[in-house]
This record gives structure tokens, C-alpha cells and sequence, in this order.
């Protein structure tokens, strides 16, 4: 094995320099730039490949560039890791040997032995470049590291070793030690698999020079808002520990472990004893699992033909069929070249069609599958052209491939009412022919319909999904126009056409006798009927306040516009995210500014909208005759529909709290109350639980849950079970809006819990002008990959920038490879 060294004189040079700078007291970062041009000389040594063997043996190597008595901390380190080998079951066992000689990186025969190494020195050169090779030949070989701490400050002018350890310190930090909350995000790691997922403990916290997210795969991260992080704070992202494939071998660093008290602790004891049953190759782990290089983006459809969608319509939504077909719609818009109906004395005002495409991974081919005339094409515009009706939401029956059955929620033309300016929305059943590829029209099954306004825009919904026990959920929008009520709570009742009010949310979102603005939950039936499951919020039988004033379909109510929806159908948690209004900042008067929000429902409940959004924070209700004149606050605990545009109860439910919402000033603003509970809604005194978040132009896309267990075993594309559990939510934009993963907490979800962890996902699922700039639907298939609709770069028409795309997984299984664990698959 040959590796590229130094010469003599380039490691007096180096030696010299280290000691200047030692001196000065900066040695705390890298300084490779510094560094003369690499010398060609070569040093060989050869060691086994893997090194080690099944008598498993772990060297800790101590050696320090500086002078002076042994740490403290090097003997807690040291005598933790003697425990732990002698700790556990008699297959997971090791021996340990410590040394600061660094003689013994240039001991091929001696250094051959060990299965793993760990590092516990300081900072400065404490290899010289021989032994630095030689450190280098032991991880080509397939060897293990273990950086603990100060091993991120050691061989600061050499980049391999910067890449051994993932990152090197920042010059400046926190200098005492701190309790600080760790955010274990990997499950599945023998290192974290059995840690609590927000870890509270003490040490001293190291700053990041350079971020490795996405270069390693981050573990563990440390919440900055929990301690003081000094100057060079690295913000929401700050991994603490991590590890990586890197140059043959397995490495494994851990920031943490500046303290002698961290190596008493059983749960830090735990850590490091996962990270050397990895590196030692007595246990698999997955480190790949969230380094960017290893997922790639391909676009799956072509741009459309000119004056035709051949490949796509106006993105809106997909589902997966069990054999990996993708079938996807198009909501009704046009492409631009054709004409747009918006005069109301025109019956074709607004006609479009509602396309429904499906891709086939087999021949990589698109087909177009079926189109429904549909209410949904008047172009752009205000509130009072535009429309966002037309084919809105799609799912494929449980019994799919027995039964060829298609769901389709859609708002069908004919059904208009140009008069009153009122049409009728409805979920259908149709059949796929399947030795034709098309959905028969004359199989349509209507299982349900109810009224909306067209007079004005906007606020569909249109997601589907199904649970494990065959009862599906619609999501709706408060069909509520999002003008004259200022960007708040859309609560004006003065507002309407006809008698029918499209300003007032009451009307809809609020109202226990209304489909709209709801999650609805209905178990369909083979006969093109459905029946009501038990645990809906209301019967629709309830005698309340005269009776005859609730919907029995009604799951979740007070929801604005939500698109997209998900059940993970391994706990039959729903999964939501929805739209806000439009008020750029919080108001004193009116209430919270524009608040997208995702929610993990585990129960019927009222989620707020429109008297409540957030976290429970309220409204303000508006006087009669003169909407503009503020009432009281909204009681999220005891809300009541007096709008004159109610016909159902006046007694709400309570307001459950959501999980996530952001406005433009950044993630789940929340203010200090007074003695009612009211928020101040001053923008100077807001606090920002989830800093992750921000918003702007903001359209939240609910996104899957995954479970790797679902997905095909001999998939070379799916993504790794690292991301299991985890719940996908985004933005349609993509700039400072969400694209992440999150970890939520089962215990506490159910009741507004905020995520206790989150991962961005803008490098993986990639942003950006050549990459998916507007999300519209995401979803995983039976082969594991993300199958993700990019909306376009216009509105209301399908453009060049409509298209589906799929994202894979390319870094391969777990290592060591089965072959190479050090005593077998036991």
C-alpha cells in the first residue's frame, strides 16, 4: 500500500510552525492553506485488510503536542473505555490497550492488530509525517477511528486527517462548561439508537469552523437556544457528533467528552460504546445516510409539447400504485397558449380539463390516462377572477390491483351554477381499464358532493389518503376569498354574492354543518357508498342546540387550505399541513400574522381556524355593522361561531395547538400573555421556538411519513432506514421555507408538541433554479425512491418548469459489508 508523505524538511517545517503558533495560543482551527506544496516522496507500509480480527482490540492513543501532566479528562476517557470493553454480552467485548507513543502508527505489524483506534489528545502535531501515513494506511485498510473531543484540534496543517475527524473547532467558543440539550436525530446508530432523543447534559461545546452536515452523517446535534454558544455560533444546525465511510475505513467523532464528569455518565458511556462496536466492525450502521452526494435528482418528464400536455397538466398532487407506477394530476389550468373564459355570461366560463398522466418506471414513459371537465380554469389574477377548483386530489383503492378503482376529487363544470355563482364539489370512484390504460367515464361512482362558491377565490384543499383500517380522508379548503379582512383571521361577514358570504371563514371552516374546511373521514363501501367509522367529531346525529347542526364526515375542523395530507398507516397518525392567511406581521389589534402550519392528529378535534392559529393564539372578533371595528379576543378553549352566516353549533370544540407554524419572522413565533391568556403581538417581543423555520412568501406541503419496512428488499434506490419515523414537511417555495425532515415526540404530538428534531432536506430534495423550485406533492414509492411534483414557474397554467422528478439513494447498504464484521452475523 503506498501513500503520498512528507519530506524531512517539510516536517521541520511544519514542527516549527506548530510550535510558533502554540505559542501565540492559536491553535484552534486548521491552517492547511499555509502549507507548502505537497512533496512527491512516497512512505509504504503494509497492513491487513480489515486490520483486526475477532479477538477485537481497541487502541487509544493519547499523545499530545504539548508539554506537561496528563489530563484529567485522557484518564476518565481512557478508564471509560477499558469498562465498556469489559461491559455487555460476551460477543460484543473487546480488549484495550492505551498509548501516547506514536511510534506505533509506523508499526504496520503492531498497529495491524487493532480494530479500531481512538483518539483522545490535544491539539497540535502529535504525528509526524510518517506516522501520519501510517494512520492513513491503517483506515485504506478498512480500519476504524474514534475522535473524541480535542482529537477535532489534532494534525491542524494536514486535510486528511481535517477529513478524518469531519470538522475542525472555530477559533472562538464557549469557554465553561454548559447544560445543553443534544437532539439525537439517528435512531438506528448503535451509538444513539438507545439515547433519549433530546438528551440533556453538561460539557464543554465546541463551535464549527466549517458545518460538515451533509459531508458526514450527522447523528447528533446540540441545541444552540439551550446555552450560551459564544461568537461563531453555528445556529440551528450544530452537529455534535457524526460519523462517515471515509478513505476504506470507518470514522466516528464526537465533540462531546470535554469533561471528566462526561465519563461517568451511562448514557454518554453508551454513545461511545456504539461508536466502537461500529468502527470495530462488531456492528453494522449506516453512516451514508444523509451525505448529499450520495441521493441523486432525476426529472422523469419531459416539457410539453407546444399547445398541449402531453407529459403533464397543472401540478397537483400523486399517489404511487403498488407496482411503481406514478399517477399524477393536473388541477385544470391550461397551458398558456390556449384561451381562459373568466365572463360569466360565457357557459364555459372557466372549463378546463383536469388531467390525470401516469409515468411507468418499466418504460419510462408517460400516458395520459383520463381528463374530467372541471370548474378550474380562469387564469390569474385578484380574487374575484381568479379560481382554484378543478381536479384537486387523487388515491388509488387499498384493493388497487385487484379492483382497478381511482378516486378523484374534482369540481365537475357541469355542475355549475353561473346564476348564484355556485358549483358542487365531489370525491368519485372510477375504474382503470387497465388493457387500455384509461379510466372509464361510464364507471363513476359519486360517493360524496357538496356545495362551494365560485363568486371568489380561493382555498380548495383537495389531499386524500387512507388509513390502515380502509377509512379515507379529504381535506378541504375554507372555499373563503383571502381579501377583506386584512391578512388576519378572514372572519368578515359583510362580504357576499347572492346572500352566500365568501370572506367569512365561519361560514365554513368554523362551522359544525359544513364540508368545508374540514379533514373529512369516510370508510367507502364496494357498492359506491360510504359509512361513517367511529371517533369522527361529530355523529351528525347530535342533539345539540336543537339538533341538526353537525356533519358526521367532519374528522378535523378549523383548517384553512390544506393540500396536502398523509397517514402513516404503521400508528394511523395523520399528518397535515396547511395555508395562512396573508398579514405580513402580528397585529395588536387583529391577532398573529400569516401562520402556515403542519399538525401530527392522533383524534378528532377543531384546529383552530379561524378563531385561533399557532400554538392556541387568538383572533380578534369583528363588530356589526362595521367589520372593522375589533370586538374581544376569540376563547381557544371555548370557542363560539356567532357569525351570521353560521347553520351549525355555536359551541365549538376546543382548540387543539399545532405542532409547526411560521410567518415571515421566522419559525413558531410566540409571545408573552397576559392574565386572559392573550398574546402582546409585538414583533419585539416574539420568540421563535423552531429556528429552523422562516417563512415569506409561504405555501406549506405537507409531506410522508417513512417506513423503510414497506419498501421492496432488493430496491437499489430506496433511502435508508435512517429517515424512518421521520415526517417530511415543506413549502412550495424554496428559498428560506421549510424543506426538512422532523422527529416528533409520540407522547406529546398529539397535543401540539413541538418537533424535537429536524434535518434540512434542500440538499437532498434539491432547490433552486435547475432543481424542484415550487413542491407541490411528495410521496414515496414501493421502490423507496421520493417522487416529487415541481408545480412550474407560473400560475394557473403548466409550463416547462412542470414536471416530475424522482429522487434515489445511490450510497449503498450498511457497513462494514456482512463479510467483514469481526465475528460474523451472530
Amino acid at each position: 500500500m503506498h501513500l503520498r508523505g512528507l519530506s524531512k524538511e517539510r516536517r521541520v517545517w511544519a514542527a516549527s510552525l506548530a510550535a510558533g503558533i502554540m505559542t501565540a495560543g492559536l491553535l484552534s482551527g486548521p491552517a492547511a492553506s499555509a502549507r507548502p506544496d505537497p512533496d512527491p516522496s512516497l512512505t509504504t507500509m503494509s497492513i491487513k485488510s480489515p486490520p483486526g480480527g475477532a479477538n477485537v482490540r481497541v487502541l487509544i492513543f493519547h499523545g499530545s503536542a504539548a508539554a506537561g501532566e496528563e489530563s484529567p479528562v485522557v484518564n476518565a476517557g481512557i478508564e471509560a473505555i477499558e469498562d465498556i470493553g469489559l461491559s455487555g454480552p460476551a460477543s460484543r467485548r473487546f480488549k484495550v490497550e492505551a498509548t501516547d507513543d506514536a511510534s506505533v502508527f509506523t508499526d504496520g505489524g503492531r498497529l495491524g492488530r487493532f480494530n479500531a483506534i481512538v483518539f483522545l489528545t490535544g491539539g497540535g502535531d502529535v504525528l509526524d509525517a510518517e506516522q501520519e501515513a501510517g494512520l492513513e494506511a491503517y483506515m485504506e485498510a478498512g480500519g476504524g477511528f474514534v475522535g473524541i473531543h480535542d482529537a477535532a484540534r489534532a494534525e491542524p496543517y494536514s486535510d486528511w486527517f481535517t477529513g478524518l475527524v469531519g470538522a475542525r473547532p472555530a477559533p472562538s467558543g464557549p469557554v465553561a462548561v454548559q447544560r445543553a440539550t443534544v437532539e439525537v436525530g439517528d435512531r438506528g446508530h448503535p451509538a444513539t439508537k438507545d439515547l433519549p432523543v433530546q438528551w440533556k447534559r453538561p460539557d464543554h461545546w465546541l463551535n464549527w469552523a466549517k458545518n460538515p452536515s451533509g459531508a458526514v452523517h450527522t447523528v447528533a446535534r446540540v441545541r444552540e437556544s439551550t446555552y450560551q454558544p459564544g461568537a461563531s455560533a453555528n445556529g440551528w444546525d450544530h452537529p455534535v457528533s457524526w460519523c462517515r465511510d471515509y478513505d476504506g475505513g470507518r470514522s466516528f467523532y464526537t465533540g462531546m467528552g470535554g469533561t471528566v464528569a462526561s465519563y461517568d455518565e451511562t448514557d454518554f458511556r453508551a454513545h461511545l460504546r456504539g461508536a466502537l462496536l461500529w468502527t470495530t466492525r462488531l456492528e453494522q450502521a449506516d453512516c451514508k445516510a444523509t451525505v448529499h452526494a450520495h441521493y441523486a435528482a432525476e426529472r422523469l418528464t419531459k416539457p410539453n409539447q407546444p399547445g398541449r400536455n402531453d407529459q403533464i397538466g397543472e401540478p397537483h398532487g400523486l399517489v404511487t400504485a403498488p407496482d411503481g407506477r406514478v399517477f399524477f394530476i393536473g388541477r385544470g389550468g391550461a397551458d398558456s397558449s390556449q384561451p381562459v373564459v373568466t365572463d360569466w355570461n360565457d357557459p364555459d366560463i372557466g372549463k378546463g380539463k383536469g388531467e390525470i398522466h401516469v409515468y411507468d418506471p418499466r418504460t419510462k414513459r408517460v400516458t395520459l390516462a383520463g381528463a374530467l371537465t372541471v370548474f378550474g380554469n380562469k387564469g390569474g389574477g385578484d380574487e374575484l377572477v381568479k379560481v382554484e377548483e378543478g381536479l384537486l386530489g387523487i388515491e388509488l383503492d387499498p384493493g388497487f390491483e385487484q379492483n382497478g378503482w381511482v378516486y378523484l376529487h374534482y369540481t365537475p363544470h357541469e355542475r355549475i351554477n353561473r346564476e348564484t355563482r355556485m358549483a358542487q364539489r365531489r370525491v368519485s370512484r372510477f375504474t382503470l381499464d387497465e388493457a387500455t390504460g384509461k379510466l372509464d367515464p361510464s364507471s363513476e361512482q359519486m360517493l360524496l358532493e357538496w356545495p362551494v362558491q365560485i363568486h371568489s377565490c380561493c382555498h380548495a384543499g383537495g389531499g386524500m389518503t387512507w388509513d390502515s383500517e380502509g377509512n379515507l380522508y379529504i381535506a378541504t379548503g375554507d372555499n373563503n376569498s383571502s381579501g377583506f379582512s386584512g391578512g388576519y383571521s378572514g372572519n368578515n361577514p359583510e362580504p357576499n354574492y347572492k346572500g352566500v358570504s365568501f370572506a367569512d371563514a365561519r361560514r365554513t371552516a368554523g362551522n359544525t354543518n359544513n364540508l368545508n374546511g374540514k379533514i373529512l373521514r369516510i370508510h367507502p363501501e364496494p357498492d359506491g357508498t360510504y359509512t361513517l367509522p367511529e371517533g369522527n367529531l361529530f355523529t351528525g346525529k347530535e342533539t345539540d342546540e336543537g339538533g341538526g347542526k353537525t356533519r358526521g364526515e367532519i374528522y378535523v375542523m378549523g383548517v384553512r387550505n390544506p393540500a396536502r395530507i398523509f397517514v402513516d398507516k404503521s400508528t394511523d397518525v395523520l399528518y397535515a399541513g396547511w395555508v395562512g392567511p396573508d398579514a405580513s406581521a402580528p397585529s395588536t389589534t387583529w391577532g398573529p400574522a400569516k401562520y402556515d402550519t403542519f399538525a401530527a392528529i392522533t383524534r378528532a378535534g377543531n384546529r383552530g381556524w379561524p378563531y385561533c392559529m399557532g400554538n392556541r393564539q387568538p383572533y380578534r372578533d369583528r363588530s356589526l355593522p362595521d367589520p372593522s371595528k375589533p370586538l374581544g379576543w376569540y376563547d381557544c378553549d371555548h370557542p363560539k361561531n356567532e357569525s351570521p352566516n353560521n347553520d351549525g353549533l355555536v359551541n365549538l370544540p376546543p382548540v387543539t395547538g399545532n405542532n409547526i407554524w411560521y410567518a415571515p419572522s421566522g419559525g413558531a413565533p410566540d409571545y408573552p400573555r397576559d392574565a386572559n391568556g392573550v398574546p402582546s403581538y409585538k414583533p419585539e417581543e416574539a420568540t421563535h421556538k423552531l429556528p429552523w423555520l422562516r417563512g415569506g412568501g409561504q405555501a406549506a406541503m405537507n409531506g410522508p411519513v417513512y417506513r423503510s419496512g414497506t419498501v421492496a428488499a432488493d430496491s437499489t434506490v430506496k433511502w435508508p432506514a435512517y429517515w424512518d419515523g421521520k415526517w417530511f414537511v415543506g413549502d412550495f417555495y424554496d428559498a428560506d421555507q421549510p424543506r426538512n425532515a422532523v422527529v416528533m415526540d409520540p407522547k406529546t404530538q398529539g397535543d401540539g408538541g413541538l418537533p424535537v428534531h429536524s434535518e434540512s432536506l434542500k440538499k437532498i430534495v434539491p432547490v433552486g433554479k435547475d432543481g424542484i423550485r415550487n413542491l407541490m406533492d411528495w410521496k414515496f414509492g414501493p421502490d423507496g425512491a421520493l417522487y416529487v411534483l415541481d408545480y412550474g414557474r407560473g400560475f394557473f397554467t403548466s409550463d416547462s418548469g412542470s414536471a416530475l422528478w424522482r429522487v434515489v439513494y445511490t450510497g449503498g447498504g450498511p457497513t462494514p459489508a456482512a463479510g467483514q464484521l469481526a465475528r460474523g452475523t451472530e
